[in-house]
């Protein structure tokens, strides 16, 4: 067995973390963490974000069966921390990084593991956040996702859904140059654009879009998106669906529409993010609504999923970096 990296103890590589057993069952606990290899990283989280679509689906047990996928499990894809471990690269060690998910815990599967106070990570997942925002930088992956949908399906002119990841594809669109979309959203608290109109779908009355980005989540939104679609217009599917789509077939065929699938981002994707924020083109003022210390982790994570004023929850771990020494 390898010996802990250079400066720790076999008893730091321990950590308290989120775990969800499904059905809306979550609890703190404290699990042993797998050996670092030579090039892994050791991390304190300081914050970690709620996600409030796969990690709902995996809170409430709605996930579809995929392969790896089993209870119990720590959820997250979203952590900024500070390296304080690393035997092949010590010039990380006090520096801060975004770590896009971690698979570290004995007892229990990292899916997508990252909302734990340590985590064991290779180096090459972390990324380095000179000079950029801390607590902001946990919308990296998510950023990176509206990236992805952008790129899969063009530029849109109309973005269903106004929660983080619809406001991040709105932001995303004219941060690479598009012209400003029109966003729909149901929920009139949620109406506020930020350069762009937002508006309930039943005002809107347009049937010529050419891109449509779905990210709210409801397979509802396809039959209408299909509506409003201009002939040979595209509709990506950019959010995550518990239910099977579906989808009425005389509207599509007489428009020819075209349905894309953006799937999980890319290193790539993450790159140019990182390229965005650094320039100015790209920011995440106002996304982050609410922030919660993790020993309030199970209200925090049910107002998250249940509150629409909610927009994004990030945890707090830094108070507990003293318990995992």
């Amino acid at each position: 067995m390898r010996e802990p990296p250079v400066g720790m103890r076999s008893k730091d590589l321990t950590a308290e973390a989120v775990v969800f057993q499904g059905d809306k069952e979550l609890a703190i606990d404290s699990f042993e963490l797998v050996r670092p290899e030579e090039d892994d990283l050791v991390v304190d989280v300081f914050w970690s974000g709620v996600s409030t679509g796969t990690e709902k689906l995996l809170w409430t047990g709605d996930m579809p069966t995929f392969p790896g996928f089993s209870y119990p499990l720590v959820p997250g894809y979203e952590a900024v921390g500070r390296v304080i471990a690393c035997d092949r690269a010590r010039r990380l060690i006090g520096r801060t990084v975004f770590v896009p998910g971690a698979n570290c815990y004995s007892g229990a599967r990292g899916l997508f593991g990252a909302s734990a106070s340590r985590i064991v990570v290779p180096m090459r997942r972390a990324v380095v956040l000179d000079g950029l925002p801390k607590i902001e930088s946990t919308l990296l992956a998510l950023a990176a996702t509206a990236h992805h949908a952008v790129l899969v399906g063009g530029l849109p002119d109309l973005v269903i859904g106004h929660g983080t990841l619809g406001r991040l594809v709105a932001r995303m669109t004219m941060a690479l140059g598009g012209d400003a979309p029109t966003v729909w959203e149901i929920d009139p608290d949620r109406c506020d654009g930020d350069g762009y109109a937002v508006c309930h779908p039943d005002e809107d009355d347009r049937t010529n879009y050419s891109a449509i980005c779905d990210v709210s989540g409801n397979i509802n939104a396809i039959d209408n998106g299909i509506a409003h679609a201009a002939r040979g217009g595209v509709l990506t599917l950019g959010g995550f669906y518990a239910e099977r789509p579906s989808f009425a077939f005389p509207p599509a065929f007489m428009k020819e529409v075209t349905l894309k699938i953006a799937a999980e981002w890319t290193p790539e994707d993450l790159s140019s993010v990182l390229g965005l924020v650094a320039s100015g083109a790209l920011n995440f003022e106002g996304l982050i609504t609410h922030i919660e210390p993790a020993a309030h982790a199970d209200t925090a994570y049910r107002q998250a999923f249940e509150d629409p004023a909610c927009l994004k929850m990030a945890i707090d771990w830094r108070e507990r970096h003293d318990n995992t020494h």
